[in-house]
């Protein structure tokens, strides 16, 4: 990959963290507010990541965007089947009580010296590579 491109992407991937940090998403305040129905301020903030995301989806597809190598960025569709779902939005949701916040802000927290997410970082990316090791015996 030519250094241009990391270096845009190494911006963009800090201005993702501020603009995280700057509207409170890495606050495990905020993010307690939401499950107890007390804010709307992370519902919004979700909201229009999806809608944000919707969209990027559409302008992929519709001018048949290129990724970095420049290949075709294909979205597959989703496999069909409730309990892969089930599992995986149960064991998300159950690490998002347990840490106080999704994937992005560990990096982010990581970065602001709460190097105890090092731990929550380091759990993430093994539970990864054990999800890929052992996908395939995984109700489907």
């Amino acid at each position: 990959m030519k250094a241009g491109k990391t270096l845009i992407y190494l911006f963009l991937g800090i201005l993702f963290g501020i603009v995280l940090s700057k509207s409170e998403a890495i606050s495990w305040f905020r993010i307690q507010e939401m499950f107890r129905f007390e804010s709307f301020h992370m519902y919004g903030l979700i909201g229009s990541a999806v809608v944000t995301g919707a969209i990027i989806v559409q302008v992929i597809k519709r001018f048949n965007i290129k990724d970095i190598s420049g290949q075709p960025i294909v979205i597959a569709d989703k496999q069909k089947g409730i309990w892969r779902y089930l599992l995986g939005g149960t064991s998300f949701g159950m690490g998002w009580a347990l840490v106080g916040g999704c994937t992005a802000p560990m990096f982010i927290l990581i970065g602001y010296g709460q190097y105890s997410m090092a731990i929550v970082l380091f759990f993430a990316l093994f539970g990864t590579f054990i999800y890929g090791k052992y996908k395939q015996h995984l109700p489907h």
